[in-house]
């Protein structure tokens, strides 16, 4: 587990150890958001995440819990896994990526109109 991205450690993409940068290295690996995403309405145990996250492998599931757990984000009780404060705290950052997505889109569209127009 030496690999999880820690603040004060060089991560991937970065060898400053900012906390920042830490962060970006964890929640950048595959599944990792949507796992926090999944976990946003309560508890799920490891077969109903691994159902709702398209049916992910054990293994790559297994490694992203752990890796969420060790940074307090995730936790496991008698009801399955859910979300930390820490983690309902950083589910809060969600809707401003999703305004940006859904602006980029928007341009992206934007973008496609005006080069079809030009053809």
């Amino acid at each position: 587990m030496s690999d999880i991205p820690r603040p004060g450690r060089p991560v991937r993409g970065s060898t400053t150890g900012k906390p920042i940068m830490a962060l970006l290295d964890l929640l950048g690996r595959r599944w990792a958001l949507r796992i926090i995403w999944e976990l946003r309405d309560g508890p799920l145990s490891f077969r109903d995440l691994q159902a709702r996250c398209d049916g992910m492998s054990s293994s790559v599931l297994n490694q992203r819990l752990a890796e969420l757990r060790a940074a307090w984000i995730v936790e496991q009780d008698d009801n399955g896994y859910r979300l930390t404060v820490e983690g309902e705290e950083l589910l809060l950052a969600y809707p401003a990526f999703q305004a940006w997505a859904d602006r980029w889109a928007e341009r992206e569209a934007m973008a496609e109109r005006r080069n079809a127009s030009d053809r």
